[in-house]
């Protein structure tokens, strides 16, 4: 079989004149911009925006970043549009603060409907058969991903794949995470949504990634690299390799696999540009460990997993109790809200209804939010012996 090509191209600060060098030598190392597009075409770019935020903080896939694609694109002869699907909340004035728009509108690209979808069916689909999906996604001709390279608290990595979850208008994403409470069936969802859209190329941000507490209140981490590739798979391989996490923790690597959507094995990988070697960060803060999959329902499993599963919770210290962790809630009744109406302390767990979807954590805007392991399991490693040498 033909390896899978990954652009490893070092990039060390957002100046917009050294990120367009470097994607362009990534891009030219795959074939060049011809092979992903043709004169006329419209092509949307699709940046990881989760809620708008300062660049800075490193939520978003940086402007530079973006603009450095788009000239690509444009320079090759496509109609550009772009969006992304938030959290919550419509699309542009997140666009907006992340400093995305501004660049679109200097650079002439057409703010695409991320807001708005319509249904679609996915017949070779490994779980879900039938999506709504953006109409900015599906008036254009093909989808380039810009995903940033961050940690998540329910799949422990956000990155290519993660990426397209985007392309389901908002708060329809939050339907899927209570249909699909089990990390590696939502990771399945995710795979099917690649395979239907099949973006052309993926781009990753990864000049300054997040480590920790990701996907919003995490920590900037400098890694100096662009990755690029046309297999998602094996570009988050790539990018679990650079922060020492193995690719097999990650759900949608042997997903993506099974479904022909790429490889994630290092002997199926062919890497271009810079070594590996010079990127690996073995410090990178980020969870380890296989998430672990949701059992049968039941008051009795329903114990057991609140014993050993980890769980988020509100460090009341940082709370301003504005509530955004109450509204991002998937489930009814909600598994965090006011306790009996009192908006004037911080919002309370019932862990009995949390299905782990890590929402509440994902979009707290103070990063009040944590995830942290049950106190049987903090016992457990305490008490575990060391290995023998």
């Amino acid at each position: 079989m033909n390896k899978s090509r990954v652009a490893v191209i070092k990039c060390t600060s957002y100046n917009d004149d050294g990120v367009l060098q470097s994607i362009k030598k990534g891009i030219e190392l795959l074939g060049g911009v011809s092979q992903f597009v043709k004169p006329g075409e419209k092509i949307v770019l699709k940046p990881n925006i989760l809620l708008g935020a300062d660049p800075e903080k490193c939520v978003t896939t940086h402007p530079a970043v973006f603009k450095a694609v788009g000239q690509l694109f444009k320079s090759a002869g496509a109609i550009v549009y772009y969006g992304d699907s938030p959290s919550f909340g419509n699309a542009e004035p997140n666009l907006k603060k992340s400093g995305l728009k501004q660049v679109g509108d200097e650079l002439g690209f057409i703010l695409a409907d991320f807001d708005f979808g319509r249904p679609v069916s996915h017949k070779d689909a490994l779980l879900v058969k039938n999506f709504v999906i953006a109409n900015g996604v599906l008036d254009n001709d093909g989808l380039v991903s810009l995903p940033k390279l961050k940690t998540h608290g329910f799949l422990r990595y956000t990155g290519a794949v993660k990426n397209q979850f985007g392309c389901v208008p908002g708060f329809l994403k939050g339907q899927y995470h209570v249909k699909l409470p089990d990390p590696y069936d939502f990771a399945a969802m995710l795979v099917d949504i690649n395979t239907l859209i099949k973006p052309r190329l993926y781009v990753m941000d990864g000049i300054t990634a997040m480590e920790g507490n990701g996907p919003r209140s995490g920590k900037p981490k400098q890694l100096n690299v662009l990755l690029l590739s046309t297999d998602p798979i094996a570009l988050d391989a790539t990018a679990c390799r650079i922060i020492d996490l193995s690719p097999e923790v990650v759900p949608t690597s042997k997903l993506g696999e099974k479904a022909g959507l790429g490889t994630y094995h290092v002997e199926n990988i062919e890497i271009v540009g810079e070594p590996l070697a010079a990127f690996i960060d073995k410090s990178f803060n980020v969870n380890r460990t296989a998430p672990t999959p949701v059992g049968k329902s039941g008051r009795a499993m329903s114990f057991i997993k609140n014993q050993i599963t980890q769980r988020p919770l509100i460090d009341k210290t940082k709370c301003t109790r504005c509530g955004t962790c109450v509204r991002m809630c998937p489930v009814e009744p909600k598994a965090v809200d006011w306790d009996k109406g009192n908006k004037t302390q911080p919002p309370r767990h019932n862990y009995d209804r949390c299905i782990r979807c890590y929402c509440c954590q994902e979009t707290c805007p103070e990063g009040a939010i944590s995830i942290v392991s049950p106190w049987l399991v903090r016992l457990f490693a305490r008490r575990r012996p060391a290995a023998k040498e």
